[in-house]
């Protein structure tokens, strides 16, 4: 038994201990991995936490840094790297959107959560609808930011881009925001690398298999994103119960840095029964 974090939450086996307050960090045994973690904020009148899952060749800060304190006010937030980002160091697998689904719920089950709201941004929101079809007693609410759910929802030039992508081509803020906290920052052209080779690789969803998630969804992207806006109307008309917002003049950089409005919007989505 120890005890960590900013407030002193109880930590047992690695297992949040229910009813504290949330501020903790560490590594948990994941699947083989130790994946890195962060718990913001306190429970609010539900006690069903949030789940974060960001984009790809990211960290959690750089997919949330700045909606992360908004969304943290009231709830308990669950941050982490997934397999080969950030703090959490890479092992011998491909990236894929199955397998990092099983290790955010192994996660979960580390952590002593049951149920969880899931918000995910870009590959984090492909991730997201791969834990909802794969674990739906997992999942209470989503939200969907940038992200698609068949290859039609970017333009083919999007696609035919990974043919001849090279590591000089990923954001200089990405690429720096990896270096300054991995355990091996010289696994970086690995993790691009693999990070290429998954959205090679992507396949996505039938239409009927989205129509089959009954978690309510709220579905977020920018006006100039990458996913297409008629691809995520058509997400918001397959899915059973679902909202839909468009921000305008927003690309899918920009939706990282949102209007002070935007995470007032996600969790009164999130709060309503």
């Amino acid at each position: 038994m120890r005890r960590t974090g900013r407030l002193g939450v109880l930590v047992l086996g690695g297992t949040l201990v229910a009813g504290c307050a949330a501020a903790q960090k560490g590594h948990a045994p994941v699947n083989g991995m130790q994946v890195y973690y962060e718990v913001h904020g306190s429970s609010g009148e539900s006690g069903t936490p949030l789940v974060l899952l960001h984009g790809g060749g990211s960290t959690f800060e750089t997919s949330f840094a700045d909606v992360l304190p908004a969304l943290s006010r009231g709830r308990r937030v669950i941050v982490y790297d997934r397999q080969g980002h950030g703090r959490t160091a890479d092992v011998d697998r491909p990236f894929s959107f199955r397998q990092s689904a099983e290790d955010a719920v192994a996660l979960l089950r580390q952590l002593g959560v049951s149920r969880a709201d899931f918000m995910g941004f870009s590959n984090g929101g492909q991730i997201a609808l791969q834990i909802v079809l794969s674990h739906p007693e997992v999942v209470r609410k989503l939200v969907i930011e940038s992200a698609m759910f068949s290859r039609e929802g970017a333009d083919p030039a999007f696609w035919a881009g990974f043919d001849h992508a090279r590591l000089e081509d990923m954001p200089a803020e990405l690429r720096e925001a990896y270096v300054q906290v991995a355990p091996r920052p010289g696994d970086l052209p690995t993790m691009f690398r693999k990070s290429v080779d998954q959205m090679k690789s992507f396949e996505g969803w039938t239409p009927e298999q989205i129509r089959s998630i009954r978690a309510p969804t709220l579905v977020l992207l920018g006006d100039r994103d990458v996913v297409r806006p008629e691809h995520g109307v058509a997400l918001y008309r397959l899915l059973p119960d679902s909202q839909l917002a468009i921000l305008p003049n927003t690309d899918h950089r920009a939706i990282c840095q949102p209007p002070a409005w935007v995470p007032t919007l996600i969790t009164t989505f999130l709060d309503a029964p």
